[in-house]
């Protein structure tokens, strides 16, 4: 893989992942001198655009930290002790679990954990009774109706999450009574 860098006002560092949508930066992971790192992680946050690039030097795409996360960025940084090297990620508050927000960036390893991470995702954030099993049936008509959306990422599989309850409840009623995803067996006790 070759090594991507950051630059921004004469500050730069290595970059080992990141999510962009466009020139809209959504997650950063990068790795240089601490003074480096922190003045990066300074100027993005003041919205001053950087360039991404795989030459050190020249060239690149500019981007800036995505404006629907301003304000709800955290940074975690931590020294690497055998090279002195600081190691830090921009985490935007959309990625975290815990999140208020409806929307959500999900950031996976693989693109196989990526269904059962977005179905934990959203039965958190929505009203609507979800079940496990419908995780594979979720992913597919998230993508497929764009509230799912894959996003450039390098590292890391990432993608943005837009739901949309009231189109999500009329397809679930729907996928239900077509048959198309399974009636949890605790729901069919219950009924008897």
């Amino acid at each position: 893989m070759e090594t991507m860098h950051i630059r921004c006002a004469g500050f730069g560092a290595a970059v080992d992942s990141y999510t962009r949508d466009e020139g809209d930066l959504w997650f950063l992971s990068m790795l240089g001198n601490q003074q480096s790192v922190r003045a990066l992680w300074a100027r993005l946050l003041k919205h001053e655009p950087a360039v991404i690039s795989d030459d050190a030097l020249s060239g690149g795409r500019y981007c800036t930290l995505a404006p629907q996360a301003l304000g709800e960025w955290r940074f975690h940084a931590t020294r690497l002790p055998i090279t002195g090297a600081t190691h830090a990620m921009l985490v935007p508050g959309a990625a975290l679990y815990a999140s208020e927000r409806q929307d959500f960036l999900l950031l996976a390893r693989t693109d196989a954990e990526a269904p059962g991470l977005h179905y934990r995702f959203l039965s958190r954030r929505i009203d609507l009774p979800l079940h496990p099993s419908w995780s594979g049936w979720l992913w597919e008509r998230g993508l497929a109706s764009g509230e799912v959306r894959p996003l450039d990422a390098l590292g890391i599989h990432a993608w943005r999450c837009v739901p949309d309850p009231e189109a999500l409840q009329a397809a679930l009623g729907r996928a239900l009574r077509g048959h198309r995803i399974p009636v949890p067996a605790d729901e069919l006790a219950n009924a008897a």
